[in-house]
C-alpha cells in the first residue's frame, strides 16, 4: 500500500508539471500572436480630450487627475512616446502607469504597448510657479502620444493658476489686521491669543486648508460692506463633480470658534460657508457681549451654524442656513436675533438637525435661558416641525417671538407672552418643505437662493418700528413694510 500512494504522488506531480508546460506554452503562443498594427488610421481612445484643473492657487499642488487610455480595436498599438509638449516648464506632473514623466527620462515615457480591449492610465496634477499677477493666469500644455504608426494623439491640459497669499499657523499675539486683495490661504489655522483683536477687512477673502479655522482667545473683528463682503471658505476651487463645485459641499474647514477668554466679537457683511461648524462660543459671562453679528451669512456646514453656550450674543439681517446639526443652537444666554432667515435645507442626511433649537440644560447642567427675543424672523424647512424647544422647570426660561414666520405645529393653547403675532406655517401650506419662501432650492446641485419669492408670506410682514434696520443683509433699502427675514423682496 506504501508503495502504491508513492507511486500516485509521483503521477499527480508529473500531471500538475504537464498542466502548467501546456498553460505556459499557451500564454507563449498567446503573447505570440498578439498582433500589433502600424496602420495610421487606428488610434487610440482616451476618457477625456481635456483634462481641466479649474483654478489653483501658485505652488500648492492640485489633487489628482486620472485619465483612462483604452485600444478598442482588434489588433495592439505600440505608443513610441508619450510627452508633454511643453517639457517641464508649465508645472505638469503626468504619471503613465506607474511612470512618472522625470528628467531622469527626459520627461516622456516610450516603448509602451496598449494590447486589444487593453488600457492603461495616466495622472495628472499640477504646480504652478508664482505669476506675478493680481488675477488668476491660464496655463496650458499638451500631453502627445506618438504610435509606433507615427500617428499623434493630444489631451489637451488646461487650468488657471492664482497668485495667493500663503500663511501656515498664523498666531496673532498683537492687534492686526489683514487686507488683501490677493487671496490668503490658511495652512494649519489661525489662533487669536488673548488681549488681542484680529481685524479683517472688506473685500477679503480667506480660504482655509480643511483642517484649518479661526480660534479666538482675544477678539475678532469681521469689518465688511454691502458690496464688499469679507468671505470665508475652504481652499478647494476644483470640483466634485461637473455640476458641483467643491465650495459648495461642507466640511471644507473648521470655522469660527470662540473661547471662554473672547468677548466683544463683532461679524458684520461676512459670508462664512462651507465649513464643518460655522460660528461656536463656548460659555462665558453673560453680563458681556460675547458676538454682534449683522449682515452676514453663515450657510453648508457639516456641524453646527452657529452654535452659543450660556453667552451674551445679538444677530440681525442675517442667514443661516442648511447644517448637519442645528442651524441655530442657543444653549442658555441672553440673546437677541432681529430680521433672520433660518433655513434647514440641508441635502445630504434626513437626520439633519433643526432650523432653531433653545434650551436651558444639558444632562446635569443648567444653562438659565435669561432671554430669547426673536423679531421678524423667518424660520423654515424641510421638515414640517423645524423648531425645538426644551426648557427644564425651575430654570430661566425666557424666550418670545413678535411677528415670526415659524414652521412648527400651531400649539392647541398658544402662551401670547411667548408667541405674539406668529404665523404658524403648517404642511399644507407649502410645497416640499418651506421651500415656496425662496427663489431657488436645488438640493440635487446643492445651489441655493434664499432671496424671497414673490409668493412668500414674509413679504410685508414684519413689523415697522422707528430705528428698525433700515436696510436687508444685501444693503437694500427695507420700507415702512418690511418682509420677515434677512432679505427685503426685489422685484426683477
Amino acid at each position: 500500500m506504501y508503495a502504491l500512494g508513492e507511486s500516485m504522488k509521483r503521477i499527480q506531480i508529473k500531471f500538475i508539471l504537464v498542466i502548467l508546460a501546456v498553460a505556459t506554452l499557451w500564454t507563449a503562443c498567446s503573447d505570440s500572436d498578439e498582433i500589433f498594427t502600424v496602420d495610421p488610421a487606428v488610434r487610440l481612445e482616451f476618457s477625456t480630450d481635456t483634462v481641466k484643473l479649474d483654478t489653483t492657487f501658485s505652488t500648492v499642488t492640485t489633487p489628482t487627475k486620472t485619465v483612462w487610455v483604452r485600444n478598442r480595436g482588434g489588433k495592439g498599438l505600440r505608443i513610441a512616446s508619450i510627452r508633454l509638449e511643453s517639457g517641464n516648464q508649465t508645472g505638469f506632473a503626468v504619471n503613465v502607469d506607474g511612470i512618472p514623466l522625470k528628467q531622469e527620462n527626459g520627461f516622456q515615457a516610450s516603448g509602451l504597448e496598449v494590447r486589444r480591449n487593453d488600457s492603461l492610465q495616466v495622472f495628472v496634477k499640477l504646480t504652478t510657479p508664482r505669476n506675478n499677477f493680481a488675477t488668476p493666469q491660464r496655463v496650458k500644455d499638451n500631453l502627445v502620444f506618438t504610435l509606433e504608426s507615427g500617428a499623434v494623439q493630444k489631451i489637451n491640459l488646461d487650468a488657471w493658476s492664482w497668485d495667493a497669499e500663503l500663511i501656515d499657523n498664523l498666531v496673532v499675539k498683537r492687534d492686526t489686521m489683514i487686507s488683501s486683495g490677493k487671496p490668503i490661504v490658511i495652512r494649519g489655522g489661525i489662533k487669536v491669543d488673548s488681549a488681542v483683536r484680529l481685524t479683517i477687512a472688506s473685500n477679503t477673502t480667506i480660504y482655509f486648508a480643511n483642517n484649518a479655522g479661526i480660534d479666538v482667545y482675544g477678539s475678532l473683528r469681521i469689518i465688511g460692506t454691502a458690496d464688499g463682503n469679507v468671505i470665508l471658505r475652504g481652499n478647494r476651487l476644483d470640483r466634485m463633480f461637473s455640476y458641483l463645485p467643491y465650495d459648495r459641499v461642507s466640511g471644507q474647514w473648521r470655522g469660527i470658534r470662540f473661547r471662554p477668554s473672547s468677548y466683544d466679537n463683532y461679524i458684520i457683511y461676512a459670508d462664512i460657508h462651507s465649513a464643518y461648524d460655522g460660528v461656536v462660543c463656548d460659555s462665558s459671562d453673560v453680563s458681556r457681549m460675547k458676538l454682534e453679528m449683522n449682515y452676514s451669512t453663515i450657510h453648508n456646514c457639516q456641524g453646527y451654524g452657529l452654535r452659543a453656550t450660556n453667552c451674551a450674543v445679538s444677530v440681525s439681517n442675517s442667514q443661516i442656513t442648511n447644517t448637519l446639526a442645528d442651524c441655530v443652537y442657543f444653549l442658555g444666554g441672553d440673546v437677541a436675533m432681529v430680521h433672520c432667515t433660518i433655513a434647514q435645507f440641508y441635502p445630504f442626511d434626513s437626520r439633519r438637525g433643526v432650523a432653531l433649537r433653545l434650551c436651558n440644560s444639558n444632562g446635569e447642567v443648567d444653562y438659565p435661558l435669561v432671554r430669547f427675543q426673536g423679531d421678524n424672523l423667518l424660520v423654515t424647512g424641510l421638515a414640517n416641525d423645524v423648531i425645538d424647544i426644551k426648557t427644564k422647570d425651575g430654570v430661566a426660561a425666557g424666550y418670545r417671538f413678535f411677528r415670526c414666520i415659524l414652521r412648527t405645529p400651531r400649539p392647541e393653547t398658544i402662551d401670547y407672552s411667548k408667541m405674539n403675532y406668529v404665523w404658524w406655517e403648517e404642511p399644507t401650506d407649502t410645497v416640499r418643505g418651506g421651500a415656496k419662501n425662496f427663489r431657488n432650492i436645488d438640493g440635487a446641485k446643492q445651489f441655493y437662493d434664499f432671496r424671497l419669492d414673490s409668493v412668500s408670506t414674509a413679504i410685508d410682514s414684519a413689523y415697522f418700528w422707528s430705528g428698525f434696520s433700515e436696510t436687508d443683509r444685501l444693503g437694500h433699502t427695507r420700507d415702512n413694510k418690511p418682509d420677515v427675514g434677512c432679505f427685503e423682496y426685489i422685484k426683477n
